[in-house]
């Protein structure tokens, strides 16, 4: 048995069983901009690693393009320098980083070895990040408030996929984040999603948000369906702040995965938005129900639509579509589509799809986002997908 900090430790001694000599471990931080070096010495990147780059762009370099293409990039002279294999270090689809494995005899490098042991490292990460303040650390690269923190560990990862359908999400500003909040799960052959999006920016934000998303569990896996679920959290919220005083609104949806069959309440949100071909778009409009919280009366109404496979479903929260740039344009929901759509036709895993939206978000904005920013892309693949995809 060992903590987070013995990984690296592990790895050096029994890579060598498996022919795999200097293999080094770097992590992707909160924001994905960069990869950072994993010393197992409980504080920040590289400190007193020796001559190995402690941080490496993700945008700029070999091991971020094997990150970005989640593929196992060869030697180069130019890339990494001779020997060096870039590995993604991957949890089923979601991305942890990549290792750097130096090799005598590149002709003698089995590239199912390094999988195999990416696999395996991965698996330790995963286990082990959870209780690991050091790991915390080493995926930060400055200061975090306290309403963010309550919100990462509140969420699931960032990414999942299953033979029928993928799912991946976003949430910014990762280290000021105050009210949003998303959530997904998998039960039998239906998949949860809901976005979640508080009144205000602060510490009493992220308290409502947190509320609302446990009640949310909590009525869910009782059994309550949409719409019990969205009064269950009304009651919750109004018996610990008071009728009107905090609210939420939200999209919550279920997607039947034999079928496509999505159905969902929407409570004082932006409509959910479906990509169809790569090209089409449109608005799921559903009759909204008030933001839960205010208990005003409104009914909530199931709405449901028959996706095909290969659809993208997207939920996102104002602070995406409602960013300005310098001259106070919003970055918009044609902009916000569009792009979905431009790398869809680019063939990019989902991923790394909503990784450089997000980013087209924050540098549209001058990386200062005035209010929360979250997005859930998820892709149905189809009832009969013959194998795992990301893409």
């Amino acid at each position: 048995m060992t903590a987070f900090e013995g990984v690296p430790y592990l790895v050096h001694e029994h890579a060598g069983y498996a022919g795999l000599s200097d293999v080094l471990i770097y992590l992707v931080d909160l924001q994905q901009d960069v990869l950072r070096l994993c010393t197992g010495r409980g504080d920040n990147a590289g400190e007193g690693a020796g001559p190995e780059a402690d941080e490496l762009r993700i945008d700029t370099t070999a091991a971020g393009r094997a990150f970005r293409e989640t593929r196992i990039l060869e030697p180069s002279g130019d890339d990494g320098g001779p020997g060096h294999y870039w590995v993604p270090l991957l949890d089923g689809t979601e991305r942890l980083g990549v290792l750097r494995i130096s090799i005598a005899d590149a002709h003698h490098a089995s590239q199912d070895d390094m999988r195999a042991l990416a696999s395996l490292i991965a698996l330790l990460v995963v286990s082990k990040r959870s209780h690991s303040d050091s790991f915390a650390r080493l995926v930060r690269t400055r200061p975090m408030h306290v309403a963010a923190e309550m919100q990462w560990n509140l969420m699931p990862p960032l990414a999942f996929a299953c033979e029928q359908v993928v799912i991946s999400a976003a949430l910014e500003p990762a280290y000021e984040v105050g009210g949003d909040a998303f959530d997904y799960a998998i039960a039998d052959d239906k998949v949860y999603l809901a976005v979640f999006d508080a009144m205000g920016h602060d510490v009493s934000a992220g308290l409502t948000a947190s509320l609302a998303v446990a009640a949310c569990r909590n009525n869910r896996r009782q059994g309550a369906d949409l719409i019990e679920t969205g009064e269950a959290i009304e009651r919750t919220l109004i018996q610990e702040f008071g009728r009107g005083t905090r609210f939420v609104t939200a999209i919550m949806a279920e997607l039947d995965l034999s079928t496509g069959m999505l159905t969902w309440v929407n409570r004082g949100h932006h409509p959910p938005v479906v990509i169809r071909g790569g090209r089409w778009t449109t608005n799921l409009h559903c009759p909204p129900a008030h933001p839960m919280g205010l208990d005003l009366g409104l009914p909530a109404t199931l709405c449901r639509e028959q996706l095909q496979p290969g659809d993208r479903l997207l939920l996102y929260t104002d602070g995406i579509t409602e960013a300005r740039g310098p001259h106070g344009r919003e970055f918009g929901l044609t902009r916000f589509t569009d792009f979905i759509i431009r790398h869809n036709a680019a063939g990019l895993p989902v991923p790394e799809t909503l990784r450089r939206l997000v980013h087209s978000v924050l540098d549209y904005h001058g990386r200062q986002l005035q209010d929360d920013a979250t997005v859930l892309l998820a892709e149905w693949q189809g009832p009969a997908a013959d194998k795992m995809t990301i893409g």
